[in-house]
């Protein structure tokens, strides 16, 4: 019985030390996103407010019980969990459900899974253990570096070949984000930058058709405005009748009236700018911004690299996919499919991002921890 109690107080005084402004934070914008999901309905919780619903709630559950376990056994299950998604990835290359025109989904039961999601917490997860196992001073030696290029390489190969660019863009770039904190020299960065400049002639007769005609709309999106331009510029549309403060919740004309497409998910920044106009989006900004401030103001406070590095990765995953998402729905950049997480449906993004929010807590609560490292990265 002593024991018990024990384990109570300690699950209790966890959870009285979680970071709570990042909760609320978190808790503010799933709400608006369920919100968000009514008024994408028609002001009817069906078809995609419930189901969002449902998901925040599994998506909370689970960023407390990560953020309650102890740092130790994430740790030491890091390199398990990656090995598992990796698995999975390439399952979705043999029978991967299709859909849109993609082989991106594993089907499990009434769910269909986007492994590439969880994928993106794997590589985060496997990169903070191997800094982590090898310590900031094995960065002056260059051979260490290749365990970790391969191990973010790998899935954007997979993934690249399903085909999603907007997933695989992100996984490479919150690996990148992950080296520059480490310490990784300056040198590499500037070197597959120019790489990546001189390859884009190579690059563009290895995309599929459809990639190639986003490129040409994003550059001139007049051209088909009625066919392969027609997103974008009932997007740009629907922003610009937003105004300052917007028509109101469930009152706007190209959302309701269904001239928006994919309303609900890739385009749902657009119908926060036509109903609460640039208020609105503004205040949604802020709050995204503050989540990655905190998130970096843990990754500065933890006393162990395992826990800098997740959450440094996860407030770099949350940031490169709301640039995306923003740019691309404005016109500034290509249409590439990437959701905006916590406000756009969607299942596998939702638990995705609350198990990035439970390793960032998880951080916090453990930030004093010293976990021990392994010689070679713990292989």
């Amino acid at each position: 019985m002593r024991s018990n109690a024990l384990f109570r107080y300690k699950w209790l005084q966890k959870f009285s030390q979680m970071h709570w402004p990042l909760v609320i934070l978190v808790l503010v914008l799933g709400s608006f996103g369920c919100a968000m999901m009514y008024s994408a309905g028609g002001g009817n919780i069906h078809p995609w407010a419930d189901n969002q619903m449902l998901r925040f709630g599994m998506g909370i559950a689970l960023m407390v019980v990560l953020a309650l376990t102890p740092s130790q056994i994430i740790l030491r299950y890091a390199y398990l969990f990656y090995g598992f998604c990796l698995m999975v990835l390439i399952t979705v290359e043999i029978a991967g459900y299709v859909g849109k025109g993609a082989q991106r989904w594993v089907s499990i039961g009434m769910f269909n899974l986007q492994p590439s999601e969880f994928m993106k917490i794997a590589v985060i997860l496997a990169l903070a253990r191997y800094f982590h196992s090898l310590g900031p001073d094995a960065m002056k030696r260059d051979i260490f570096l290749i365990p970790p290029i391969f191990l973010v390489l790998i899935p954007v190969v997979l993934i690249l070949k399903q085909p999603n660019l907007g997933t695989a863009t992100i996984t490479a770039a919150v690996g990148v984000i992950i080296f520059f904190t480490v310490g990784v020299k300056w040198r590499y960065f500037i070197g597959i930058a120019a790489a990546g400049l001189a390859s884009l002639p190579v690059a563009w007769h290895f995309l599929h058709d459809y990639q190639k005609q986003r490129v040409l709309t994003f550059l001139n999106p007049e051209a088909d405005p009625l066919g392969s331009g027609y997103n974008i510029m009932q997007s740009m549309i629907a922003i610009g009748s937003g105004g300052f403060f917007g028509k109101g919740f469930i009152q706007g004309s190209q959302g309701q009236l269904d001239f928006l497409p994919e309303k609900q998910t890739d385009f749902i920044f657009t119908m926060i700018a036509e109903e609460f106009g640039f208020f609105g989006c503004l205040i949604v900004l802020v709050m995204i911004a503050m989540v990655i401030l905190l998130c970096v103001g843990i990754c500065v406070r933890s006393k162990s690299l395992f826990g800098s590095v997740l959450a440094i990765g996860i407030a770099g995953m949350l940031f490169v996919h709301m640039w995306i998402n923003i740019a691309m729905v404005m016109g500034l950049i290509p249409v590439v499919g990437v959701p905006l997480p916590m406000l756009s449906y969607g299942g596998s993004i939702m638990i995705t991002m609350m198990m990035g929010f439970g390793l960032v807590l998880n951080a916090w609560v453990h930030r004093d921890v010293n976990l021990n490292r392994n010689a070679w990265g713990g292989f």
